[in-house]
This record gives structure tokens, sequence and C-alpha cells, in this order.
């Protein structure tokens, strides 16, 4: 027999199996000797109250044991005469090309950055030399945006594909079991990279093709279809199909597509800053005690207020974090955050941002599709401006942006390029600041201590999601203009993140699957 119970269990005793088993012998009211085994199926912390404890989705097992059977895909090499083209390897074209194996098609995949290996050398001299690599930094590279930029797989995006799934697969190639149950499931910076690599294995062992430093240029139409993709201003390739899965920063492809008159739009997105505070003051505020217990994670949080039926809102919140620069063109300052697994680092960041929709990107509207990318360059520009020409960014003390001084101390920061005391409240436009500084006085009513001076601003947080939209049909996945043409994930204006980037991958090429077949 088996019972599905919840558990709660304090942080003291979340590795004492035999308490495991205590809590589940009174949870059921039956003897501990006859419980054979106790298999969580998901981990949460309850810390609404005093005394924060874990609470266990648990299957306890009666009488019998369990008898495991691991979800792992057998995956088969695919042969040559059924093809499609993935423009971009990072979650989406990375499951894209898992599932299309799946399906017996050829995937050929062309990413702009290198290797996650070589790619390293590339954010080593970001971070220490301020040199932005165009083609190979945080966002672009093998594994996109999320393979150095923490790893969360959390998601709300369970209504459209199956989460499990993707998550299996991530186990399937090295990550942790633990993805499985927890929550808010994390891989971290320092493992996704290994995992990353596991997959490219899996898919050019299987017949699929990945091509690194290989760079869109241009499309080719020929009635209302692609006929090639050229690379780099030289090779051409063509294929039955093209997902379009380049992320939310390859604005050279927006631009390519407006050029071109394929239809594309400006979508609403956020911007803001990144917001920094000592993780031991958020663990306090979090877990009502200066005294965490060692069993507990570093504490996270999700704020969000209306100022003015305006949203403003954390964004990738790192606990236990650092801030990275994530720019991908030189003139340019781009905030984001990442934790390793172990997300052991004293500082806390996240992104804290401000709705920005057609009012705000108004003066812009004579660059048309672009007019939301085009306010979003302007402020990473002026961000650069204030940073010196660096990547040191521009920053300022949360209480003096409140009261509109200068801070004339910066507290520590985890962002290795530096920080440049900087008046954010003059500096970014107003209908950014105003938002910004009314919302950190509403969200300290509902997290006390929130608004404080050990916590400090970074500029700008701006890539939280794309500021242009590539329309397909809801059923197809088809781009109504393009026939075979199949935008995906983030930089298409669909998902926002590791998990629901790669469901969009597989659902694409489940799409693509039915228009080669």
């Amino acid at each position: 027999m088996i019972i599905q119970k919840e558990l709660l269990i304090p942080p003291e005793f979340i590795n004492d199996k035999n308490f495991l088993y205590r809590a589940a012998s009174e949870k059921t009211s039956i003897a501990k000797d006859e419980i054979k085994a106790v298999v969580v199926r998901r981990k949460s912390i309850d810390a609404r109250k005093h005394n924060p404890v874990f609470t266990l989705l648990a299957d306890i097992y009666v009488d019998e044991f369990p008898t495991e059977i691991k979800s792992r895909i057998i995956y088969k090499p695919v042969k040559d005469d059924k093809r499609v083209i993935i423009i971009g390897f990072g979650p989406a074209g990375m499951f894209a090309a898992l599932r299309l194996i799946e399906l017996g098609i050829k995937p050929i995949i062309f990413e702009r950055g290198k290797d996650v290996q070589e790619r390293r050398k590339d954010l080593r001299a970001i971070q220490q030399d301020h040199q932005v690599n165009p083609d190979s930094n945080y966002c672009f590279g093998e594994g996109g945006a999320g393979t150095y930029s923490d790893g969360k797989l959390y998601t709300r995006s369970t209504k459209r594909g199956d989460v499990k799934k993707i998550l299996n697969i991530l186990v399937q190639h090295g990550a942790t079991e633990e993805i499985l149950i927890d929550a808010h499931p994390h891989i971290g910076s320092n493992n996704l990279p290994k995992v990353v690599k596991e997959i490219r294995e899996t898919i050019i062992q299987n017949g699929g093709e990945v091509h690194f430093n290989s760079r869109v240029t241009d499309i080719t139409i020929e009635s209302d279809k692609i006929k090639s993709v050229k690379i780099n201003d030289e090779y051409i390739f063509s294929g039955e199909a093209v997902i379009l899965a380049a992320g939310h920063s390859a604005r050279d492809i927006f631009e390519l597509l407006d050029k071109k008159k394929i239809l594309i739009e400006a979508k609403p997105f956020a911007m803001g800053v990144r917001i920094e505070h000592p993780q031991s003051l958020i663990n306090e505020i979090q877990y009502h005690s200066k005294n965490k217990n060692e069993n507990l994670p570093p504490a996270s949080y999700n704020v969000s207020c209306s100022v003015d039926e305006k949203g403003v809102y954390s964004f990738c919140m790192c606990p236990g974090g650092i801030i990275i620069p994530a720019a991908t063109a030189p003139g340019e300052i781009v905030l984001n955050g990442m934790s390793l697994s172990r997300r052991d680092s004293p500082f806390a960041n996240s992104g804290f941002v401000v709705s920005i929709g057609p009012k705000d990107w108004a003066k812009y509207e004579s660059h048309g599709a672009l007019a939301a990318l085009t306010l979003q360059r302007e402020l990473e520009a002026l961000a650069f401006r204030l940073g010196n020409n660096t990547q040191s960014a521009p920053a300022q003390r949360v209480t003096d942006f409140v009261n509109k001084k200068s801070s004339s101390t910066l507290p520590e920061t985890s962002y290795i390029p530096g920080t440049i005391s900087t008046p954010l409240h003059e500096a970014l436009p107003e209908f950014m600041s105003l938002y910004l500084r009314k919302a950190l006085k509403i969200i300290d009513k509902k997290m006390k201590g929130y608004y404080t001076d050990e916590a400090q601003m970074l500029a700008v947080e701006s890539r939280t999601s794309s500021p242009v939209k590539i329309p397909r049909d809801k059923n197809t996945f088809i781009h109504p203009q393009i026939n075979g043409l199949f935008p995906c994930a983030e930089g298409a204006g669909y998902a926002g993140g590791i998990v629901s980037a790669a469901i969009d991958g597989e659902n694409c090429a489940d799409a693509a699957a039915k228009f080669v077949l």
C-alpha cells in the first residue's frame, strides 16, 4: 500500500531518516516498522511563521518496497533525408534538437557563440578587462543566457508542456536528481555547463549537427518560404524548416527581419536595476531570525506591487549569488544575476524592475517594431556612459535613491567590474525612477528591512524579456508570412526562463516535424 501525505519537518531533522519515518508513522497512524520506505516527491520551505519548516509531499510505502523506474529517453541516430535548421543553441534550441531526434529528424544547429569551454575566456574578459565579445558573452554561446546565469528551473508554464520530462532530460544529462523534487529547482552556474555539454554530445552522437561561431547574417526568401540561411556572410545552408530560437538579445536578428519586412512587433517588457542586499539580512527577514539553521538554504524572495497602475517587481532573484555583466555589445552595460550550486556568496541580488509599455517608448515610434528595443538600447548606453565608459556599474544606496541624495560611499558588492557612485534618481528616466522610489516604501511594509542603507541599486537591468515579438500561428507555430519559419521561445516573446524555453523548443520541434514529414 502506498499513502501520500504531507510531512512537516523542522530544519534540524531534514537529513535524519529516523525522524522522517517517525513523522510518517505519526501522520498515518501506522507502526514505524510497517513502513518500508518514504519517498519524497516534492520539497519546499514554509517560512511564514517564526519557525520555518520543510514541507515534504511523500509517498509512504506500507508493507511493500518502491520499484522506481527512472525515466530515460533512448535516442536513436537519425538519417539525413529530413532536416530542420535551428538558429540558436540555448535551452529552446537544445530541447528542439533533442525532440527532433526523438521524431527521427536531423537537427542542424547554428550558434553564433562558442562552446561552453571556450566561452569562459570571453566571460573572464568582460569581468576583468571590461572587453565585450559581441558573439560570445553571458547571453551568446552554448546553452544560451541560462548557462552562466544561475540555472533556475522554476516555471509556471505547466500547461504548455511536460515540465517533468524537461527536468528528467536534464537529470539524464548530469543534473542532480534534487531538481525533480525541489519546489524551486536550481542547477547552478558551475554545474549547468557540464549538463549542456552532455546534451550537445547526445545530439551529435545521434546524427545532429552543432555549428559554433556561426552567426546568421542573412536569409533568402522565395515564394513566402525560407530558401536558405547565410552564415558568417559566407556559407549557405538549407533545410525543410527553420526554428528561430536566437534569444532575447539577438538584436541583429530582429533588425534583419525588420529590414526584410518580415512581420515583428514591439512588445511590453520590464527594465530597472539590480538590487543587492547582504544575504544575512534577507535570511533574517525571511526566516524571522538572525540565526539561520545550517540546513536551511539562503533565503530568497519574490516581491511585487502596483504603483499608479504600473507594475514593479523583483525578477530573477539570486540568493547567495553575484551580479554579472551581461552586455552583448561594446558601449552598453547590462546586468544580470547568477548563483553557483552552493549559493554561498554573502550577497543576495535581484532584478528590481518596472513594466514598460507603449507610452514609455512613444518617443521612439519612428523606429516602428524596434521602438521598445531602441528604448532598451538607450538605457544601456546611458549606463555605460555613467560607468565612465567601462563595465563599472553606476550604483547608489537604496536609501539615498529614495531621498534623492548622492551616495558618498557604497556598500561592498559582488559585481566584479566594480561600481561608481551615481545619482540614479536623476540619471534614470522619470518613468522608471519615480515608480522604483515609491515601490521600495510599499515593499518594505511587506518585507520589513528590505528598504535599508545596507542595500544598493546597480544600473541597468534591462534584459528581463524580449522587447520584440515575432508572431506565429497559435496552432501551427508558423510565422504568418513565412511558411516553415517557427519563431521560438524568449527571443520571439513566448517564454521566460530555462524550462519554459525548453518546453517551447519541444513544441516548435513537434510543429516543425509535422511540417516536414
